[in-house]
């Protein structure tokens, strides 16, 4: 089957948002939140309870602008001019990137509990109704016969959670590593569309009807099976891996902005009760164990769960599996 390389320009999540954070003439302070594809649903309900809360304690109007795409393309974005004051993107690499420009301060994983994650979520499959593939686990994805649809790791945080917890199966199953590569081959040439952010890839699955399996982030698999009642099935494979989405100040931004105080308030409340519990309502799973308990019968808390740890940390797993010449660069060709 031959590969198509999409690679979709989402001007809605590209553009540069510009002059747009501040306060206005009426009092009200704007904030610009840059994030990653699956997110928006989330985000657009949060926005609506942080604006109230903050308007009620502290008598101000806030309004939050958001951008999404993939969250590499994201990233990319504020370094070259996003006014971006928060990112919460789908890797702790894409801060880092932004970081490493000097535009977020050094030590910005520490600023806000759980490493700077408040939620978090994994990666599972979404099948049609019935499963007519049979698909039961990662083995299933190499089979003859099998369409897969996933996203674009040089474009898409969330393309690089699911390589990875592909590889984690692999590493499970395999010995060697002559071995591992070889599934991750097999695996990526059953790879029939490529978009370049996670959100495009369930277009392709759900609204184009291409494919046999999303290999999808575990919340927006959970979104789908509501929007389409009846039409599709989520399939927990035996091993994935913790995917921690990370958040942070554009601290340059912020401070140019004056939208400091706002945007270390807008990430703060993201561990309040309230938006935990919207968090496990939306898909995500928290980052409070104990409302993360209260949602145990949504979300498979026995899933074999590797982390980013497990391969280094995020600089080593970055340059060993996804910068140009890595292993994803080996294994996946046109």
């Amino acid at each position: 089957m031959k590969k198509r390389l999409i690679i979709a320009a989402v001007l809605s999540s590209m553009m540069v948002l510009t002059a747009c954070s501040g306060k206005s003439d009426d009092g009200t302070i704007t904030i610009t939140n840059v994030s990653y594809d699956p997110t928006r649903e989330f985000y657009e309900k949060y926005n609506k309870i942080f604006e109230s809360y903050y308007e009620e304690k502290y008598g101000t109007k806030v309004d939050v602008i958001q951008s999404h795409g993939g969250s590499g393309s994201q990233a990319r974005s504020v370094v070259e001019g996003c006014n971006a004051d928060v990112v919460t993107l789908a890797l702790e690499h894409d801060v880092d990137l932004i970081q490493r420009t000097g535009l977020i301060d050094e030590g910005w994983i520490d600023e806000f509990p759980q490493d700077s994650s408040p939620y978090t979520s994994t990666i599972v499959f979404l099948v049609r109704k019935g499963n007519p593939k049979d698909i039961n686990d990662w083995d299933d994805l190499i089979k003859d016969g099998v369409d897969v649809i996933t996203p674009d790791p040089k474009s898409s945080g969330g393309a690089c959670w699911n390589f990875l917890a592909a590889l984690s199966y692999a590493k499970e199953n395999y010995d060697d590593e002559k071995s591992q590569k070889s599934f991750m081959k097999k695996l990526y040439e059953n790879v029939s569309v490529m978009d370049s952010g996670a959100r495009g890839s369930t277009t392709t699955f759900v609204e184009n009807g291409q494919g046999d399996v999303l290999i999808a982030w575990e919340n927006e698999a959970l979104a789908t099976l509501d929007s389409y009642p009846g039409k599709y099935e989520v399939i927990d494979p035996s091993v994935s891996i913790l995917a921690q989405p990370s958040v942070a100040i554009v601290d340059d931004n912020a401070k140019s902005n004056k939208t400091e105080e706002v945007s270390k308030e807008y990430l703060d409340h993201l561990y309040s009760d309230d938006a935990q519990r919207l968090i496990g309502e939306s898909g995500y799973r928290p980052a409070n164990e104990t409302v993360l308990n209260e949602f145990s019968d949504k979300f498979d808390l026995n899933i074999r769960l590797w982390s980013i740890n497990d391969y280094g940390g995020w600089d080593e797993a970055y340059k060993t599996y996804f910068d140009d010449g890595a292993m994803f660069d080996e294994i996946y060709s046109n």
